[in-house]
C-alpha cells in the first residue's frame, strides 16, 4: 500500500492507522446494510454505504473507528452512513472506549437522501458531543482529496482534537457552494492555489482550526492521533468554553474580516514571506507556524 494518506481508500486507510491485525469491522459489507433511499433513484448503492466501522487498538488502548470511503458519491452522508457512525459513536460511550478516531472524507450531506441525510448529520454531531460529555475523546483526521464540507466539517470541529495534512481541506461550505451562491468574484472555485489556501491544513493550523498538521502520509497520521489520544485529557463541554469560542470567532472577524486573500491573514498574524507558506513541508511550516498561530480552540 501506498504510504501517501490521499491516495489511499478508507478501508487501507482504517487498516494502516490502527495497531496490525486488531481491527474488527462492525456491520461490513457482507450483511449488505445498504441505504434504503438510493435504490428507488435507481442510483448505485454501496454494501457498506461508503463507511467502514468498527473496533480496534491504537498504540494498545481499545478504540472505535470509522473511515469514510470518498470514492463513493464523494463521501456524502445518507441516513444509513449516518446511523452506523452515531451507533459506532454510541458503542464506545457503552464501552467506554478509549477514544474515537473519524477518518473523514466527505462532502456533507448526500443530496439523495435530502432531509434524512441532514437529520443524519445532525445526529452524527449528537452523538459526538455525548462521546466528549461521557469522557471519551474523539479525534478526527482530515486527509483525502474530498476534504471534509458540509455539516461534517461541524462535526469535526465537534471533536477533541483534529489532525490535518496540507492536502486536506476543512470547511463548512464548499468552494462550488461558495461561487454558485455568491458569483465567481466572491470565490472562483477553479483557482485551485485559492482552494488549498482558504480551506487547506495549513490555513486551518495557523487560524486554530485544527491541532496538528502533518505531511501525507499515513505513518504520519497514526502517530499524531496515537499522541493525541495520549494526551487528551478532560475536555468538558461547558458554557464558559463556548463563550471563548464565540470570543475568538469574534475578534477573527474583527482583526481578519477585510482581507481578501489567506495569505493577508498570514501576513497579519506575523508569519515571515506568507506567499512561500504553500511551497513549505509539514515539518518546516510547524516550526516556523507555532510562533504564529492562533491557538486551537476544543
Amino acid at each position: 500500500m501506498s504510504a501517501s494518506y490521499l491516495e489511499a481508500t478508507a478501508r487501507e486507510r482504517i487498516l494502516a492507522v490502527l495497531d496490525a491485525g486488531s481491527f474488527t469491522e462492525l456491520l461490513p459489507p457482507a450483511q449488505r446494510v445498504v441505504s434504503p433511499h438510493l435504490g428507488q433513484l435507481d442510483a448505485p448503492v454501496s454494501f457498506d454505504d461508503g463507511v467502514i466501522i468498527g473496533e480496534g487498538q491504537l498504540g494498545g488502548r481499545a478504540v472505535m473507528a470509522a473511515a469514510q470511503e470518498g470514492g463513493f458519491m464523494g463521501g456524502a452522508v445518507g441516513e444509513v452512513h449516518g446511523a452506523k457512525l452515531v451507533g459506532l459513536l454510541k458503542r464506545a460511550i457503552r464501552k467506554q472506549a478509549a477514544g474515537v478516531v473519524l477518518l473523514l472524507e466527505t462532502g456533507g450531506v448526500r443530496l439523495h437522501e435530502a432531509n434524512a441525510g441532514l437529520i443524519a448529520v445532525s445526529e452524527v454531531m449528537r452523538a459526538v458531543l455525548e462521546a466528549r460529555a461521557a469522557g471519551i475523546p474523539v479525534i478526527v483526521l482530515v486527509g483525502g482529496a474530498n476534504g471534509c464540507f458540509g455539516g461534517m466539517g461541524i462535526v469535526a470541529r465537534c471533536a477533541n482534537t483534529i489532525i490535518m495534512s496540507e492536502e486536506g481541506r476543512l470547511a463548512m461550505s464548499g468552494p462550488e457552494v461558495i461561487e454558485t451562491a455568491n458569483g465567481v468574484e466572491e470565490f472562483d472555485s477553479r483557482d485551485r492555489a485559492l482552494v488549498w489556501r482558504t480551506t487547506g491544513g495549513k490555513h486551518r493550523y495557523l487560524i486554530g482550526d485544527c491541532q496538528q498538521l502533518v505531511g501525507d502520509d499515513t505513518e504520519a497520521f497514526r502517530q499524531a492521533a496515537i499522541a493525541a489520544l495520549a494526551d487528551a485529557g478532560p475536555a468538558p463541554l461547558t458554557l464558559s468554553a463556548l463563550q471563548a469560542e464565540q470570543e475568538t470567532l469574534r475578534r477573527r472577524i474583527a482583526v481578519f474580516g477585510d482581507a481578501d486573500d489567506p495569505m493577508d491573514i498570514w501576513a497579519e498574524l506575523g508569519v515571515p514571506a506568507p506567499q512561500a507558506v504553500p511551497m513549505l513541508e509539514a515539518e518546516a511550516f510547524t516550526a516556523m507556524a507555532e510562533s504564529h498561530r492562533i491557538p486551537f480552540n476544543a
